[in-house]
């Protein structure tokens, strides 16, 4: 568990936490109770400079009307934009981020041939996942992202493995620009699985065929593990197959975030 708000400095608030995926960048800011106030989503842009973004910080910053962050801490899959972010905050506001991989995070355990690759993404969900594992040994999250990533997580910060699917977006994307005829459309769940008209029958396919993937996937891994696992879906496709998906006990938009406070703040203590 992360230690107490009380024993973290006061200085150190607001916290910036920042979650750069290859589609979607998360930034929120955390009080001292370690509780998220703000949150932004944005699009990732591996063209930004470190003054661009300085710009756009600053412009969410004021919104947020808090003041600047005393610290940040910053989660990376899309190089070089981390590194861009990382000079942004250290010229412009005079901040030395907290940069997560599994080489500064001891205390985690982290079952994989490689430990070194597993991405800082998963590492912040393992941290958010914490909360669930009160009644089970084991969770699943489920990242509905670019990709679609299963992490595996075990109680004692364990990170087990976990399985990479392709992104419904990106599986949308393909299959349009390989058949030119075929309309594009917004990735939401039809009346029925039988499609009347095209529209319908490809968002039947890439909707409901693909929760049927991650409850299929879900079904496999749960067969695995030694235990009950419950099953936490976040991300950007996560409400779109809310009810459709039979195999998801919890929806949670912010776990990834939330779960990059409090790895932050578990690192304070170290």
């Amino acid at each position: 568990m992360s230690p107490p708000a009380s024993r973290l400095s006061e200085r150190a608030f607001p916290l910036l936490a920042i979650d750069i995926g290859n589609t979607t960048t998360v930034l929120g800011l955390a009080n001292a109770a370690l509780e998220l106030t703000h949150t932004w989503r944005i699009r990732t842009n591996r063209d930004q400079l470190p003054d661009d973004l300085a710009l756009h910080l600053s412009g969410l910053l004021a919104l947020s009307g808090t003041g600047p962050p005393g610290s940040a801490v910053l989660s990376n899959v899309a190089p070089p934009l981390g590194q861009n972010y990382l000079s942004a905050l250290t010229q412009h506001f005079g901040l030395d981020a907290f940069v997560v991989n599994a080489r500064n995070l001891p205390d985690v355990r982290v079952e994989l041939t490689e430990p070194g690759n597993v991405g800082a993404d998963r590492l912040c969900n393992l941290f958010g996942a914490e909360r669930y594992l009160t009644e089970t040994e084991y969770a699943v999250v489920v990242d509905f992202g670019t990709s679609t990533n299963f992490d595996v997580i075990g109680r004692g910060r364990r990170f087990i493995g976990g399985v990479l699917a392709t992104g419904a977006q990106v599986s949308a994307d393909a299959l349009f620009a390989r058949a030119a005829a075929l309309p594009r459309i917004n990735l939401e769940a039809p009346i029925s699985a039988i499609g009347k008209n095209t529209v319908h029958a490809l968002q039947s396919g890439l909707v409901f065929g693909y929760a049927e993937m991650v409850d299929g996937l879900l079904r496999r891994i749960r067969a695995e593990l030694p235990g009950p696992a419950v099953a936490i879906a976040t991300g950007g496709f996560a409400r779109t197959v809310e009810g459709i998906c039979t195999g998801i006990d919890v929806y949670d938009d912010t776990l990834t975030l939330r779960g990059l406070v409090e790895l932050w703040a578990s690192r304070q203590e170290s």
